[in-house]
C-alpha cells in the first residue's frame, strides 16, 4: 500500500461518514462546538495508533478531510477538542476516542474501565472533574467499508398493509438452538437466511418478518458485572453498523444475502430501530461518541440545567431530534438501511419520544413531517410503539397517517376478555373492528392498528396462559422488574404442570386469543415461537437473558402439540388471505348494507338479537357475536360471523337472519376439524372457544 502523505486534503462535508472511492476515503463528521477533530488510524487488530491527522477543513459545522490511499477495512476513530464545561452542557476530552457516528462497521470489542468515562468516576466532583486516561485501548474502532454488492434481480416484495401479517423475533434468539446449523452460523443472518426457516414463514402465511435490533449495541457495564447481558439490544452505538455478532463471517453482505432470499420468498424484512436514545446513557455515562464530539447537539439537556440530560426514554439520555444535523443523522441511517440493505420498513422503539419538540409530543414534529416527504422513506413501512415515559407519553392513535402503531389496548383487552374479565365485551368489539375509535381520523386505515397478543416485550403466548405471576428472578432484580399486570391466568397452577384438564384449558384460551387477533381488523403480529408454544418460564422482561430462557426450543415445534398449533395458526392466516373483509381496508360502521338486511358490520348476542345499548353497558355479559359482509370482486357477498365465548360452559347461538347455507370454517375448540354445512341457524360453541361461520350471497 502507498504511505500516507502528511496531512489530509480539504475533502468534501457531504456525505457524512468515511467514504471510500477506490482511491482514498473522505471522512467527514459533524460538530457544532468542537474547536479540532482529530482523525486517527489504527493496525488492523485495533490495539496500536499509527497515525494521526487533524481535520483540515469545516464546513456547515463538519469537520473534513481526504486521505488518499485510505482503503476499505482501515480502522479509524475520532478525538474531538474543545470545552470541557458540563454545566454549559459541553463534554469534550480528546483523551477519549470517539467512534463515528456514521460507521458502517464496528471492530473490537468495548472493554469496560473507568478509562471510557470523561470525568474522573471516583471524583468528589463527580462529572464536573477531567479525566486524562486514554480510552482508544479499551474502546470499538471504525472500520472503512465497501459497500459494493449485487443485488440482481431484487425487488421488494410491496406487501399490501392490508394483507400484512408480521412475525417478530430476536435473530439472535431465533436460531441459536438449531443443531442442524453450524455453531458459528447460529445466532447470525445467515441462519436467517436458511431454508427450512424460510419455508416455515411461508407455511405459516406470514408476510414480514420484523427483526428486534440488529444496529450495533453496547453491553450495559451493570449487566457485565451481574454476569448477564444486553440481549434485545436496545442499546445503540451504531446507526450505520450491524451488531458484529450477527455477522457469522464478518461480512455485512450476509444480511443482504437473507434479505434477498426473503424477498425471493416473497417476505418482507422490517428492522426494529432504536432512534430515541443512544448507549452513553445520563450525564454519568462513559464517552463513546456523541457525547464527546458534540453533547450539547447530539441529546436533549434540561434547558435550566444543561448539566442534566433529559430522560424521556428511561435510558439516561434523548436524542435531539429537534437538531438538523441530528434529524440528518436519523434519515440518513434510515434511507442507508432501505438503499443499501433493501429493508421494507421499520418498527420504532418509544416512538413518541422521536415526534417530541420543546412543548411535548406534536404529530407534526420535524420527525414525522420529514419521514412523510421523504421519497424514500415514505414508500415503507413505518410503525411506531406509541409510548415514553415523558410527560404525556402515551399517545396511541395520535401519530400521523403513514404509520401503524402498536396497539396494547387490543393486546390486554384480548387478554382480559378470554380470562374471564367482565366489562370487556365493548371494548373487545372496538379492537375487532381495528380499534376505529383511536385511528379513525385523518384518512388513516384499519392496518394502523397493529394487533399483538404477546411480543418481545412481556409473557409469550403459552406464558400468558400458564403464569399469573412474572418470575423474574434470574434478571437479578428480586423480581421488581418487568410489568406487574400482565392480565394472564395460569387456569389452575402456576407454571409447568402434567394435568390435562389444566393443559386443555391452556390450549383452548391460547386458540382463542389468536384466533381473536388474526381475524380482527388490523395488522397481525405473532411472536417467534408462539405458534408452537414458546415459553420463557414466566420471565416477562427477558431483556438480559441471552440463553435458553430467550432463545426459540424448535424441538417445540416438532412435537405434536407444536404441530397442531403451528397448523392451526397457519388456517388462521390462510382464512384472513381468504376473505377480504376479514383484513378490511376501510373501517366499517355498520352503515354500509353490502346484502339485503345485512349491514358491512354488526354485533349479537347468543340469541341473534343486536346488542341494545343497555346490554352493551351490562358488565356481566361476556359472548359476542360480530357479523361482517363485504362484496368480492367476483360479485359474491361472504356474510362472517365469528361467535365468541369466554365462559366455563357451552353456549348455543342463534345465527342473524337472513337465512343462508352457512358453513362452520373453523371451531378454535377443535382445530384439526374440517369445514363442515350445518343444519339450522343455531351453532354450539364450546367454552372458552370462537366459532368462525360464513354463508354466501349471490348478488343479482
Amino acid at each position: 500500500m502507498a504511505p500516507y502523505p502528511d496531512r489530509l486534503s480539504a475533502g468534501s462535508p457531504y456525505p457524512l461518514g468515511a467514504t471510500w472511492d477506490g482511491l482514498g476515503t473522505n471522512f467527514a463528521v459533524f460538530s457544532a462546538h468542537a474547536e479540532r477533530i482529530e482523525l486517527c488510524l489504527f493496525d488492523p487488530s485495533g490495539k496500536r495508533q499509527l497515525h494521526t491527522f487533524d481535520l483540515p477543513e469545516r464546513t456547515d459545522e463538519v469537520w473534513h478531510g481526504y486521505l488518499p490511499n485510505a482503503r476499505a477495512g482501515l480502522l479509524y476513530g475520532y478525538r474531538a477538542y474543545g470545552p470541557y464545561d458540563p454545566q454549559n452542557g459541553h463534554r469534550f476530552n480528546q483523551y477519549k476516542l470517539l467512534l463515528d457516528p456514521y460507521a458502517r462497521r464496528i471492530a473490537g470489542d468495548l472493554r469496560w474501565s473507568d478509562a471510557l468515562f470523561g470525568y474522573r468516576v471516583n471524583s468528589p466532583r463527580a462529572d464536573l472533574s477531567f479525566d486524562r486516561r486514554d480510552s482508544a485501548p479499551g474502546m470499538y474502532k471504525a472500520v472503512v467499508t465497501d459497500e459494493s454488492f449485487n443485488w440482481a434481480d431484487d425487488r421488494p416484495p410491496n406487501i399490501p398493509w392490508s394483507d400484512t401479517v408480521i412475525y417478530e423475533v430476536h435473530l439472535r434468539g431465533l436460531s441459536m438452538l438449531r443443531e442442524d446449523l453450524r455453531p458459528n452460523e447460529r445466532g447470525t443472518f445467515a441462519a436467517l437466511a436458511e431454508p427450512d426457516f424460510i419455508a416455515h414463514l411461508r407455511r405459516l402465511g406470514v408476510t414480514a418478518v420484523e427483526l428486534l435490533p440488529i444496529h450495533a449495541f453496547v453491553q450495559d457495564r451493570n449487566l457485565v458485572q451481574k454476569g448477564l447481558s444486553n440481549y434485545w439490544g436496545y442499546n445503540t452505538i451504531g446507526f450505520f453498523a450491524i451488531e458484529p455478532r450477527y455477522l457469522s463471517e464478518g461480512a455485512a453482505n450476509e444480511m443482504r444475502v437473507a434479505v434477498r432470499r426473503l424477498h425471493a420468498a416473497g417476505i418482507e424484512v422490517l428492522l426494529d430501530v432504536v432512534y430515541n436514545h443512544t448507549a452513553e446513557g445520563s450525564e454519568a455515562g462513559p464517552t463513546l461518541s456523541f457525547r464527546g464530539l458534540d453533547n450539547a447537539s447530539y441529546y436533549r439537556l434540561v434547558p435550566d440545567n444543561p448539566r442534566r440530560c433529559i430522560n424521556d426514554t428511561g435510558t439516561g439520555n434523548t436524542l435531539n431530534l429537534s437538531n438538523a444535523r441530528v434529524l440528518q443523522m436519523v434519515m440518513d441511517s434510515l434511507r442507508y438501511w432501505v438503499t443499501q440493505f433493501h429493508v421494507d420498513g421499520f418498527r420504532f422503539d418509544l416512538g413518541v419520544t422521536l415526534g417530541r419538540e420543546a412543548h411535548g409530543f406534536d404529530p407534526g414534529a420535524g420527525f414525522f413531517d420529514a419521514l412523510r416527504q421523504d421519497p424514500v422513506l415514505s414508500r415503507v413501512k413505518l410503525i411506531s410503539e406509541p409510548w415514553d415515559i415523558g410527560p404525556g407519553g402515551y399517545q396511541l392513535g395520535q401519530h400521523p397517517p403513514g404509520f401503524a402503531e402498536w396497539n396494547d389496548r387490543c393486546r390486554d383487552t384480548v387478554r382480559r376478555f378470554w380470562r374471564g374479565d367482565p366489562g370487556q365485551r365493548s371494548d373487545l368489539a372496538a379492537r375487532i373492528a381495528g380499534s376505529s375509535d383511536l385511528f379513525d381520523r385523518r384518512s388513516r386505515r384499519p392496518w394502523s392498528s397493529v394487533n399483538f397478543i404477546a411480543a418481545h416485550d412481556g409473557f409469550t403466548l403459552a406464558d400468558i396462559v400458564s403464569y399469573e405471576q412474572r418470575h423474574n428472578e434470574a434478571n437479578g432484580e428480586n423480581n421488581n422488574d418487568g410489568h406487574g399486570e400482565n392480565y394472564s391466568c395460569n387456569w389452575g397452577t402456576e407454571g409447568a404442570t402434567g394435568d390435562p384438564a389444566i393443559l386443555e384449558t391452556r390450549r383452548r384460551v391460547a386458540r382463542a386469543m389468536l384466533t381473536t387477533v388474526f381475524l380482527s381488523h388490523g395488522t397481525p403480529m405473532l411472536l417467534g415461537g408462539d405458534e408452537f408454544g414458546r415459553t420463557q418460564r414466566g420471565n416477562n422482561n427477558a431483556y438480559c437473558q441471552d440463553n435458553e430462557i430467550s432463545w426459540l426450543d424448535w424441538r417445540l415445534a416438532e412435537s405434536p402439540e407444536g404441530k397442531a398449533l403451528t397448523a392451526f395458526v397457519a388456517r388462521l392466516i390462510a382464512l384472513r388471505r381468504r376473505y377480504g373483509v376479514l383484513r378490511s381496508r376501510n373501517f366499517l360502521h355498520g352503515k354500509d348494507e353490502p346484502a339485503p338486511g345485512v349491514r358491512d358490520i354488526d354485533w349479537f348476542d347468543a340469541k341473534g338479537e343486536i346488542l341494545s345499548e343497555q346490554a352493551w353497558n351490562s358488565g356481566e355479559e361476556r359472548v359476542l357475536a360480530v357479523r361482517r359482509a363485504a362484496a368480492e370482486d367476483d360479485g359474491t357477498i361472504p356474510i362472517l360471523t365469528l361467535l365468541l365465548n369466554p365462559t366455563a360452559d357451552a353456549v348455543r347461538f342463534r345465527l342473524p337472519g337472513p337465512r343462508l347455507p352457512t358453513r362452520i370454517l373453523l371451531d378454535s375448540a377443535a382445530p384439526d376439524a374440517l369445514e363442515r354445512d350445518i343444519d339450522g341457524d343455531e351453532v354450539e360453541v364450546s367454552a372458552r372457544s370462537a366459532v368462525l361461520t360464513v354463508g354466501i350471497h349471490k348478488a343479482v
